[in-house]
């Protein structure tokens, strides 16, 4: 009876989006102000508790995602990771030890497919064959990152009729790590901008993840200084009104 009402809910949000003008699945992104009064898209959580996320994309990487991890013990700070379901297949150890340490993981698709350039059946295929294979290390919470953070109505749909709450970031806390900016700016822009029930977006895999290890290793000490707690998202969600 749950999931049936569920299913009503989403598809009563996908006429409430059709109806707001968004009618051709893969032409146009779905924006904040549309995707935000649905209550399935997360970009941050406003809080007294003074409590971030720190998530990270791409991985898992067998040189950077053990060193992520490695200080992530040092300062007790939980993250989540959202990961992709091909680089899993190379490096199944690596999703295993991010459990045992207390981490979560999220899907982040199969193969890294974006909205802007897939077409819808693509997609729902690269949404939905993450959660297949994800499904043997972890059943709930369920949370979906999109490569980009891009959303249409294919994507919408597919990651909600798939019981995902979909996890984006704050907008003020994204310090483009994956660009390799110099650690510097990455420790400056998380510091500069930390606000309670932050999502902080960085990245554990892709290429060169160096700055944003050596990054991290100023970042915690210093914002647990500030009295910040690094939490799940799930932990940050359950803040969510």
């Amino acid at each position: 009876m749950i999931k049936k009402t569920n299913r009503i809910i989403i598809s009563c949000l996908i006429i409430v989006l059709s109806l707001m003008g968004i009618e051709k699945v893969d032409a146009k992104m779905l924006m904040r102000k549309e995707l935000e009064p649905t209550g399935f898209v997360t970009w941050e959580v406003p809080t007294n508790e003074k409590i971030i996320a720190i998530t990270f994309d791409d991985g898992p990487d067998p040189t950077y995602t053990p060193q992520i991890l490695k200080t992530l013990r040092e300062y007790h700070a939980e993250a989540t990771f959202f990961m992709i379901g091909f680089r899993i297949q190379r490096n199944p150890y690596l999703i295993e030890q991010v459990l045992k340490d207390g981490h979560e993981i999220g899907n982040h698709t199969m193969n890294h497919l974006y909205a802007r350039s897939a077409t819808g059946q693509k997609l729902e295929n690269d949404i939905l064959e993450g959660k297949k294979y994800l499904e043997k290390w972890v059943e709930k919470p369920l949370l979906f990152r999109p490569p980009g953070g891009y959303i249409n109505e294919s994507v919408f749909k597919t990651a909600t009729e798939a019981g995902y709450q979909i996890v984006l970031w704050s907008w003020h806390q994204d310090p483009k790590d994956w660009s390799n900016p110099g650690k510097d700016k990455i420790v400056k822009h998380v510091l500069n901008n930390a606000r309670s029930g932050d999502i902080v977006l960085l990245h554990d895999g892709g290429t060169d993840r160096s700055q944003t290890v050596e990054a991290l290793k100023e970042i915690l000490p210093a914002l647990q200084k500030q009295g910040y707690r690094f939490v799940k998202v799930s932990e940050l969600l359950k803040y969510k009104h």
